[in-house]
């Protein structure tokens, strides 16, 4: 397997501050991959370098290639999309909110309409499809948001906590879905979350991210089983204390 986006030397300022310092990570192509860590560690920061939505120093290498920044920045964020924890669906149909993307990048208006549909109805809001969109349940926005995210048959997606929000029977049913939809287009993605019982059912390989620095990359199993060092162990285990407490 191959990396899909390999950086080395990850720094993120804010002013003087340091907030990300992440030595090299790399995403594999086809893998989903898990960034988790306590509030305030730079998930949400670590997810905006790597989609090329906040300046960063940083070699970044995309599908094998080294990238020059930031003149190659706006080409190869048209590979990839983004769905954040709020859907931010704008005033119209269902439809005209999944086609908004594709109609910015002027894409003939008959593979608009093939691609609307077909994303539509891989997250199972066909029938949504000329509803107004500010008339959706939690649920079914942000099954739309994921459903405009696809349609631009992006190569990578990147998710930032997209699921926080929703119930737990509605985030199952979307989690069971979406690891399905990424496998069938094989498309690469990345996504940060809070919630480690979404872990299981979406990811192949986990970043644990403390203090703006990647402490271990691993497979779930791995890191929690086999912590790196004691912060870790002492995330992994609330974690786990979390969940039986839960049951």
């Amino acid at each position: 397997m191959s990396a899909m986006i390999e950086v080395e030397g990850l720094k993120v300022r804010r002013g003087k501050r340091l907030v990300l310092d992440v030595d090299a990570l790399a995403v594999e192509e086809g893998e989903v991959l898990a960034v988790i860590g306590p509030n305030g560690a730079g998930k949400s920061t670590l997810l905006e370098a790597l989609a090329l939505l906040t300046p960063a120093e940083m070699t970044y290498r995309f599908a094998g290639r080294a990238a020059r920044l930031p003149q190659e920045a706006l080409a190869l964020r048209r590979q990839m999309a983004v769905v954040f924890q709020q859907s931010f669906l704008l005033d119209g149909t269902v439809f005209d909110n999944v086609a908004l993307g594709l109609r910015l990048r002027r894409t003939p208006p008959a593979q608009v309409r093939k691609q609307v549909t077909e994303a539509l109805e891989r997250f199972q809001v066909a029938h949504l499809a000329r509803r107004h969109a500010r008339a959706l349940s939690g649920g079914e926005a942000q099954r739309v948001s994921l459903a405009r995210a696809l349609a631009l048959q992006p190569r990578v997606l990147f998710l930032d906590e997209p699921f926080g929000a929703l119930d737990v029977l509605t985030r199952s049913a979307i989690l069971q879905d979406l690891r399905g939809i990424l496998r069938a287009a094989g498309v690469t993605a990345l996504f940060v979350t809070h919630d480690f019982t979404e872990i299981p059912p979406l990811a192949d390989r986990v970043a644990v991210l403390m203090d703006g620095r990647v402490r271990q990359v691993g497979t779930p199993q791995e890191i929690f089983s086999k912590p790196a060092d004691d912060s870790v162990e002492k995330l992994v285990r609330a974690a786990a204390d979390l969940v039986r407490t839960l049951g």
